[in-house]
Order: structure tokens, then C-alpha cells, then sequence
């Protein structure tokens, strides 16, 4: 028996196989072995066996090669809409036994997966999407009423031989579907949020265990407005892409050994009517009254005929990205009145992206419980200023009858407590505990892949603070926070969260759909918007034709355009998928040839405003643009960087007249940086942390002759950081890059020191507030515990999360030294305040494990590399010809450590840190 198996094959970047929008979808397998005492397991050929689901002989292709991560479709054949398939693997290897004798071995064949090709065009749809015929129902605050879509049908097909049920759907809006009452499938928000005029996801579900066997069925559709129509951004504009809602749906039975199903779809014969909703909107909340409810009071409902929407359907896409579904339930931590007495504020101890479920209240006919959502409370009250015009509160009406596990659908809150009136602990029916309400985490499913943690608890905090802002924020499409009037998809926070991101999950599917969204709204065809221009945020929803002329114009802008070329870059090197890289190849293209403005020195135009090191913390408080470091240096630092990186993504691609091109145009724009930012006394100009870590860590400084210069910049740095007793004087893009690049020129005792400093500003302040997200700002609490006056002014942004990214690869030590984690680096970089850490990443070969300790001075690792990869295995104290390499297996490693040098000195005056 093979001491190696393989696991469940996967396809593309898909979730879980079901739906996959490619007709000949790359396959890839993952490896696990129990048995430690093999080593340097290597695939050598591999055999995949496809079978159809109609009995038809499978197939076996046999392949020699050592790739195990997209490999192409191995038949000839091309699969049709609606294929199924069958796939599993098996592998030859050879590797090394206990005894260091080579071995040979074939595994056992994989367990099965299943794939199934969703429907790969529009025309593949017989339905069309439906509205009401007459204006969509307004509710007085102009907000759109959610309506129910619903027909009653008979299957005319003999129930003992149909195969398989399907239903594809989507609306423009947010739905939830059933079918006999029963709802369908566990997601939440779908279709999700993209630029629905360009692309438009839909989902798929199996139905066939809810249709009824004999008489008629009734499937019904209730639409809200979700992102399309909803109030949105600071402007409060609604219906941006469109003034009515609607559905599109399509039912397909099958009946055995039949070429066609039996197929229902939406069409003017379904019917529209009003349903116990009454408003539902992203930020302001949803009423939902129980008297409204249609099946015990019918007589209240509003019925509407319906009509092809005339808005019309862009390309349907079966998306990769997993559905946002609830992830995580959370129980009150406490619960307990407000400091006046008027409302219960319940605890639950966790700030994060969400709702609440009423698990179970009776009420009598007309009473209403509001529930009020906050991030944070203040002397005995919650605080609601950080959230700006969002009410982020729901209402519940009850019609004297019992309700049981209730919740919003079709709105969700960033919160961590909330307050809640007409609903007391004093009410003797039913009165409210800690039992009677529990928290539902939402979240794009993503499958977790990083772990981190270590001795020092504080650490840890800070760790998951920074998990569960991306948790709450990567919520259909990644955005900057879950709370307030914006929730948007801002491309500065997601290039700099990116790194973080793609070790803490899996993120290929969701990002790739975001990537796809941030080209088409970049090439937008508008007399509003110049082409080649990045949005600041995707999808971009505040273009000047939204909001009658007074929405945003393009604004080319450093770091936030630069996603176009780093996401992807980032995706690719985490993933090994070069595919990321000509999908994005021309949206970089573009971005460097018509989303710049450059000046003569073909850098950045110094006219052109930019966000730059947003948010330091010695900016104007209600002006974060205007921080210690000019933003025409940092956007012109991440030009040179973006321009490197496109001509590496040319080179891979083959393109290589276009490789040599931006690899002069590179050589000029670090000439020119040099000509205008080095000073002749060898300075950095900004003499600030975010210019020199950003030069450093782009490499612009020359290291040419005896490397003075760059010596100089690394010991400026040094010195500014000992001089401002290492607080963070950085905004969130300077800080992204800080302690690496410290720890990469040989001062990662300073960036600990930074680590380990609880002092306002730095990392642990906010874990010493109580902080269970990254906050916005590191001072969005101020010492007091008063709320941060500033305009802008968030508990839940990932952005300075990037903290974590250094966490993983230097303290952790593991970072990938080929794209797709085929060989990573093994690089602990240990420090006597932490006894021990440790780090673990599923990747695309297997899990990868590391720990280290530290005790007497003596530095321990222990190590699992996953079979068909390598580890290049780097101690303290080690050089590059010190580095060991070694295949699959565990391995344990020591030797002395001794550190001198700590803790280092801060430079200040004779009499301290007090002022006089």
C-alpha cells in the first residue's frame, strides 16, 4: 500500500465542482501522508479516470509528469452544458523509506468528485427575466418593497424515472427561492454583488428531493433590493443599476435516458405579489410584519402582474466564487440594560459581518421589537456615529403568534452589540436571556488555508483581529468595512490586504470574479469615464451618470489603480494559476498606458492628487490624505513597481517584444526616481518610514559599489523608527511594507519591537482597547475609551490587518519561493519575548506544518512538507549557503540561538517619554 493518497480532485478555481463554467475545466489534487518516515515523495505520472454518470465506460488517461495543480482536461472531448462527470486520480511516485532506500509506488485511486458544467451561455436560457408590469412598489422613504415571484406548475413526466432536478436562477436584486414552502439551498445574498450591467452571477441548486410526486408544485421567488437597488453609497443614491427588480429562472427536470429535460421558466405567466417585508435595504435594515404573512393573511396581499424586464440581462456567469452563507453562530456573551434605562443592550463579544436570529419570542398583534446594531458602546450606550446615514436596524412586528428563528434575509450589519427595545428581560411572556437571540456570521464560503499562532497572547489577538475583518469583510466582493454608508469594494485595501488574504483562505474564485468586475468597470464605455482609468472602488457604483451628474469623475490614483496589476500578480503567486495573469494582462496594460497621468519624467504627474499613505496617523483628522509623506512619492514608488511586474507577466505570457518593452520603460522610471527623490548627500527624500520602507522594499535604492546608499536609507529608517519609540507614523500603505522591509535588511529586532509596543499608535494598542477587528484608524478608540470624533471612523477595516502578512512569513517563516507553493521558503525569525509559533498552510500540495521554540537558547524547529513539493530550510544565524533542501516528510532541526541585541533602544530625551 502507497504511504501517500490523494485527495478529492478539484477543477479550475471552482468551489466544489458543481457548476463549473468551463467545457474543459483543469484539474488539480492534493496530497496527504501519515507516515513520518517518508521522505522526498515525488510524482512521477499520473492516471485520471473519467465516467460519465449514464453508464457509460469510463475513460483512463495515463500521464507522465509531476504536476499535480491545473493540469489540463486530458480527453478530447469537450464537455456540453449540463455534463456531468465523475473524475478521480491516481498517482505513480517514487520516494525515500526510513532506511534511505528508493522506493517506487502507485496510491490508491482518489475518492470520486463530482463535476458538472453549468450552462455556458445565455442562449443556453429559454427564460427571460421577469418584473411587474406597473412601477416597482415604493415604500414612503422611496425604498423598493420586496416582492414575491410565484407560479404553480405540475410535472407532466412520470416521477419513478426522472434523473436529476435543477433550477437556475438570478435576479437583479437579492432573492431567496422555494419550492412547496420549503426553502432551496443555504445561501444568503444571492446573486451577490457585481457590476450587474456587464456580468451577472446566477446559481444552481438541486431540487429534485422538493418537488412533490404527485399533484402540483408551487415555486416562489421573493426579490429585495440588495446591492442593485438599495440606498447606496455616502450620496444615499438608489436603484444605480436600474428602477425595477426581477427574477430569471429556469427548472429543468430530467427523466432518464432522455436527450432533453422538461423545462419551466420564467416568463408573463407568473404572477407578483407583496409578502410580510416591508423595506429591506443593505444599510438601513429590513421590517419584516408578522400580520402580513401570506399564509395566514392572505387578504393582504397586493398582487402584480409581470413583464419581461426591460432592463436588459448582461452575460450569465455560474460563478467559481463560493456563495456568502452563515459560517458561525455567536452567543451572547452578555446582556444587560443601557445606562438610561430605555433599551437592553446584548454583548456578543465579537465584532463581525452579520445578523441577529430571534431563536424564539411571542409578542402580542402589533407590538414591534427594533434591533439597533453598533460596533461599539460608550458610557452605558451603544455608539452609532462611526456608521454615518446607515440606520443598520431592523424591526420585528408581531401578530400575537409565537415566532420562531426569525432573521433578516436580505440585509446585513457589521456589529458587535446590539440594542434592542420593546423586547425587555422584565416581560413575564417570553421574556428575553441570552437564549433567546444568537448571532449568525456571514461570509463568502472560502475554505480556510492559514493558521498563525504563538506564545503571547496579545499577538494572537492581533492575529485574529486581523482574520475576522477579513472574515467581515470579504462579503461577495472584498470592501473596506461591514458597517457604515460604504461597504465597497476599494481597490487600494484590497491590493494592500491581498498577501494577508491569500494565505488566511482560499480566495482564487472570489478575487478572480472581483478582477473580472475591475476591468470591465475600467473599461467602461461612458462619456462619464475615461478608459483605462481604475476605479477607486469595484463595482463601481458612484459613476456621475448615477447620480444626475454628481457622482464621481474618473480619478487616476497610485495603489488603488495599481490592483489592477498586483491582485492578480498576488493571486498568481499564491495559486501557480497563470491564467489570472492573461485574463488580467490587458486591464494591466491598459492601467500603465492610459490610467496613468504621467509627467515628463514619465512618473507620476506631481498635479495629479493622490490618496498616497492614507490614513497616517499624523494627518489632519477629517483630511487622511494629507499625511508626513507626499503622495506623489508613494504613487510613483508603486508606478515602478507595477511597471516590473508587468514586464514579468509579459515574459510568462510569451509576449516578449512587450516583455522588453516595460522592462526599458522600468529602467528609465527607477533612473528617474533616483534623479528625483535621492538627494546628493545619498538622502531619501521624504525622510519618512513610509518612503524609506517603500523604497527599500521595491528595491530603488542602487545597491551598486559599496552599497552605501542603500546602508544610509536602511539606517535612517532604523533611527526613525528608534526615534518615535517604535509607534507606527505610517498610514495603512507605508505600514503594509514597514516591518518587511526591517526584517528583510537585517533589523527584524526593530519591526519586533514595533510588534511588541502597546503605546498609541501601534498594533496592540487597539488589542489593549478590547479590539476584536483591526480597527480603521489606530485610535478609532481613544484612550479614554471615547469614540473617535473623525468623519471616518471604522472598528472593522482589514486594511492595516496587513500586519499579518509579516506574522506569516518572518515570525511564522513560511512564504512561497515558486508560484503555487511547489517550493516555499523555510525562514523562522525567532526573538526570546516568544517562547514558541507556529504556522500552518494548506496548500495546493498538501498542509504544510512549522513550529518552532525557543527555550535556554536553544532554537527548535519542527517541519511537515507535503509530498511532490520542496522546503528551502533557512536557520538563524544561517547565509544562503547554509540552506538546506529537502523533499516531503518531518523533519525536526536545532541549534543555538543567542540574542544580544534586545530589547533595542528607543532615542529619547534625558528625562523620558513625559513631556515637560
Amino acid at each position: 500500500m502507497s504511504p501517500v493518497s490523494v485527495l478529492p480532485p478539484t477543477f479550475e478555481q471552482h468551489h466544489d465542482g458543481f457548476g463549473v463554467h468551463c467545457p474543459r475545466p483543469r484539474i488539480s489534487w492534493r496530497f496527504s501522508c501519515s507516515n513520518g518516515k517518508v521522505r522526498n515523495w515525488k510524482q512521477t505520472a499520473y492516471d485520471i479516470e473519467i465516467a460519465s454518470d449514464n453508464g457509460e465506460p469510463s475513460q483512463v488517461f495515463n500521464v507522465d509528469g509531476s504536476n499535480s495543480v491545473l493540469v489540463p482536461w486530458p480527453s478530447p472531448e469537450s464537455l456540453s452544458p449540463r455534463a456531468r462527470r465523475l473524475v478521480r486520480v491516481r498517482c505513480h511516485g517514487q520516494y525515500t523509506n526510513s532506511d534511505q532506500r528508493a522506493e517506487v509506488s502507485v496510491t490508491e485511486w482518489s475518492p470520486l468528485s463530482l463535476l458538472e458544467i453549468s450552462l455556458l451561455n445565455n442562449r443556453d436560457w429559454t427564460g427571460r427575466m421577469i418584473t411587474v408590469s406597473e412601477p416597482w412598489p415604493l415604500n414612503s422613504d422611496q425604498s423598493a418593497r420586496p416582492l414575491s415571484f410565484h407560479k404553480s406548475f405540475d410535472v407532466p413526466l412520470d416521477w419513478s424515472v426522472i434523473s436529476k432536478a435543477r433550477l437556475y436562477i438570478t435576479s437583479h436584486g437579492v432573492y431567496s427561492a422555494q419550492i412547496n414552502g420549503k426553502k432551496i439551498g443555504d445561501h444568503c445574498l444571492s446573486p451577490g454583488w457585481q457590476s450587474y450591467h456587464k456580468r451577472l452571477h446566477y446559481q444552481i441548486y438541486d431540487v429534485k428531493h422538493l418537488l412533490a410526486t404527485s399533484g402540483s408544485n408551487r415555486i416562489a421567488v421573493e426579490v429585495a433590493a440588495g446591492w442593485f437597488a438599495s440606498a447606496w453609497t455616502w450620496a444615499r443614491r438608489r436603484f444605480v443599476y436600474g428602477q425595477k427588480l426581477g427574477v430569471l429562472a429556469q427548472l429543468e427536470i430530467w427523466v432518464a435516458d432522455s436527450p432533453t429535460p422538461w423545462i419551466m421558466s420564467t416568463d408573463n405567466t407568473w404572477n407578483a405579489s407583496t409578502g410580510a417585508i416591508l423595506s429591506s435595504e443593505i444599510y438601513d435594515g429590513e421590517i419584516y410584519d408578522q400580520r402580513l404573512n401570506t399564509s395566514t393573511r392572505p387578504g393582504d396581499v397586493v398582487c402584480f402582474a409581470t413583464q419581461e424586464s426591460p432592463i436588459p440581462v448582461s452575460r450569465l456567469i455560474s460563478p467559481d466564487a463560493p456563495p456568502v452563507r452563515v459560517v458561525d453562530r455567536i452567543e451572547p456573551r452578555d446582556l444587560f440594560k443601557s445606562r438610561s434605562g430605555n433599551a437592553v443592550i446584548v454583548d456578543f463579544g465579537q465584532n463581525f459581518a452579520g445578523r441577529v436570529c430571534v431563536r424564539r419570542v411571542k409578542k402580542s398583534s402589533g407590538s414591534s421589537i427594533t434591533f439597533r446594531h453598533a460596533e461599539v458602546i460608550h458610557d452605558g450606550e451603544i455608539v452609532r456615529s462611526p456608521l454615518r446615514t446607515a440606520k443598520a436596524t431592523d424591526v420585528l412586528i408581531s401578530d400575537g403568534h409565537e415566532i420562531l428563528d426569525w432573521h433578516p434575509n436580505y440585509t446585513f450589519h457589521g456589529f458587535r452589540f446590539v440594542e434592542i427595545t420593546g423586547w425587555s428581560p422584565d416581560d413575564l411572556d417570553c421574556p428575553l436571556t441570552k437564549s433567546s437571540i444568537v448571532a449568525e456570521v456571514l461570509q463568502t464560503d472560502m475554505p480556510r488555508t492559514g493558521w498563525f499562532s504563538c506564545s503571547d497572547k496579545d499577538v494572537n489577538q492581533l492575529h485574529e483581529n486581523s482574520l475576522w475583518s477579513m472574515k467581515s469583510n470579504f462579503l461577495s466582493v472584498p470592501t473596506e468595512c461591514p458597517s457604515r454608508d460604504e461597504r465597497m469594494g476599494w481597490t487600494g485595501d484590497a491590493n494592500l490586504f491581498t498577501p494577508t488574504a491569500n494565505f488566511l483562505y482560499d480566495t482564487a474564485g472570489m478575487l478572480r470574479h472581483w478582477l473580472d468586475d475591475l476591468y470591465l468597470d475600467q473599461m467602461e464605455e461612458s462619456t462619464y469615464w475615461r478608459q483605462g482609468v481604475v476605479p477607486l472602488f469595484v463595482p463601481n457604483c458612484l459613476l456621475r451618470k448615477h447620480d444626475n451628474g454628481h457622482g464621481w469623475d474618473p480619478m487616476p490614483n497610485a495603489v488603488w489603480g495599481d490592483a489592477a496589476v498586483m491582485v492578480p500578480w498576488e493571486l498568481y503567486c499564491t495559486s501557480g494559476d497563470v491564467g489570472f495573469l492573461s485574463r488580467q494582462y490587458d486591464s494591466m496594460v491598459q492601467y500603465l498606458e492610459h490610467g496613468v497621468v504621467r509627467g515628463e519624467d514619465g512618473l507620476w504627474d506631481p498635479d495629479q492628487w493622490q490618496f498616497g499613505d492614507w490614513l497616517d496617523p499624523r494627518a489632519p483628522q477629517n483630511d487622511s490624505g494629507r499625511g508626513t509623506t507626499d503622495g506623489t512619492f508613494v504613487a510613483d514608488c508603486f508606478l515602478v513597481a507595477s511597471t516590473w511586474i508587468v514586464a514579468e507577466v509579459a515574459r510568462l505570457l510569451a509576449k516578449l517584444t512587450e516583455s522588453a518593452r516595460f522592462r526599458q520603460v522600468h529602467l528609465r522610471l527607477v533612473q528617474s526616481w533616483r534623479r528625483k527623490y535621492l538627494s546628493a548627500a545619498g538622502f531619501v527624500v521624504p525622510d519618512t518610514v513610509a518612503a524609506l520602507s517603500l523604497a527599500l522594499w521595491f528595491d530603488l535604492i542602487p545597491d551598486s559599489g559599496d552599497g552605501w546608499l542603500r546602508r544610509q536609507a536602511v539606517s535612517r529608517l532604523s533611527r526613525i523608527v528608534r526615534l518615535n519609540d517604535f509607534t507606527i507614523t505610517a498610514g495603512f500603505v507605508g505600514t503594509a511594507f514597514l516591518p518587511r522591509a526591517l526584517t528583510q535588511y537585517g533589523n527584524v529586532d526593530l519591526a519586533y519591537a514595533m510588534l511588541f509596543q502597546k503605546r498609541c499608535p501601534s498594533y496592540l494598542y487597539p488589542v489593549t482597547m478590547g479590539a476584536t477587528t483591526t480597527w480603521e484608524r489606530w485610535d478609532s478608540m481613544l484612550t479614554d475609551g471615547s469614540i473617535n470624533p473623525g468623519s471616518m471612523t471604522s472598528f472593522n477595516h482589514h486594511a492595516l490587518g496587513s500586519i499579518a502578512h509579516w506574522l506569516h512569513a518572518d515570525v511564522g517563516g513560511l512564504k512561497p519561493i515558486e508560484p503555487g507553493w511547489k517550493v516555499f521558503k523555510v525562514k523562522p525569525r525567532p526573538n526570546i519575548e516568544l517562547r514558541w509559533a507556529e504556522t500552518i498552510f494548506e496548500s495546493k500540495y498538501g498542509r504544510i506544518e512549522l513550529k518552532w521554540t525557543l527555550e535556554r537558547e536553544r532554537f527548535r524547529v519542527t517541519l511537515r512538507v507535503p509530498p511532490n513539493s520542496t522546503a528551502v530550510i533557512s536557520m538563524p544565524g544561517d547565509g544562503e549557503v547554509d540552506e538546506r533542501r529537502v523533499g516531503s516528510g518531518q523533519y525536526v532541526l536545532e541549534c543555538d540561538f543567542e540574542q544580544t541585541n534586545w530589547p533595542p533602544k528607543a532615542m529619547l530625551p534625558p528625562w523620558g517619554r513625559a513631556e515637560f
